[in-house]
């Protein structure tokens, strides 16, 4: 047979016949005298086997492996591997997609930060009555953020902290005072005396577990980029806000 041949015989192109030439899964024919390679029944059956392999999802590495006669992994370790990642993948689609629902099914639909986890976009729902204030909403797109970055678990602990903290009595009342204390920073210097009490509505609007098991560095790289998001006398608030929740953390530990 030629090349052409052979990729008619078995499905492929006589392009992907060549690579396999060339990465070394199927033998490079003997050539006759006219230069043309002769393929025989052996290299079909080998460039089948290939081709059934790849479509199980085998990566071409592996695919030399069970080929190889001294391959290091046999052809049922390689397919329990493939199934064992196929698996995984059926499990993070099954999660993508409920979160997809969630987002579809929420009243209102999706939040305008979204898309969200289930328990953020929750939330949200929650304290929409509070986005006509300009830090409300520059807080959930922060909360967004921290929804992005941090892994499953550490999401939703936030979520469920922030919400349990709001269903608190007064939770949303104190959120709300915190929110037009900083909103009413927005054109004031970090010396303005109405910083003092900003900060200290903001920390108690923050439930303790959201802040890290490590001490924060209030002034460390990321949170200098997050302050200068904010005017200079909401920065100052924030900022006190932070070390008073580390300082209150740290008495409580101290005395336990």
């Amino acid at each position: 047979m030629r090349i052409g041949e052979l990729a008619a015989a078995v499905g492929v192109t006589t392009r992907t016949v060549r690579h396999y030439h060339h990465l070394g899964l199927l033998p490079e024919p003997e050539r006759r005298a006219n230069g043309y390679r002769h393929y025989t029944l052996r290299h079909a059956v080998v460039l089948a086997r290939v081709r059934r392999l790849t479509e199980l999802g085998l990566g071409l590495a592996e695919v030399r492996d069970v080929l190889a006669d001294d391959a290091g992994k046999d052809l049922l370790e390689v397919l329990t591997e493939l199934d064992e990642d196929l698996a995984r993948q059926e499990a993070a689609l099954r999660e993508r997609r409920a979160r997809l629902r969630a987002l579809l099914e929420a009243e209102g639909g999706p939040p305008a930060e979204g898309p969200v986890s289930p328990e953020l976009a929750a939330l949200f729902a929650e304290t929409a009555h509070l986005s006509d204030s300009p830090m409300a909403v520059k807080d959930r797109e922060i909360l967004a953020l921290l929804d992005t970055a941090a892994p499953a678990r550490a999401r939703e602990r936030m979520a469920s902290l922030l919400t349990e903290a709001l269903h608190t009595p007064g939770g949303q009342e104190r959120a709300r005072a915190a929110y037009a204390l900083l909103d009413a920073l927005a054109d004031a210097g970090p010396d303005d005396p109405r910083v003092a009490e900003a900060a200290r509505a903001l920390a108690d609007c923050v439930p303790r577990g959201v802040l890290p098991e490590v001490a924060v560095d209030p002034d460390d790289g990321f949170l200098r980029a997050f302050y200068a998001d904010f005017a200079p006398a909401q920065a100052e608030a924030v900022r006190r806000a932070i070390r008073i929740l580390t300082e209150e953390r740290e008495r409580e530990g101290e005395g336990g």
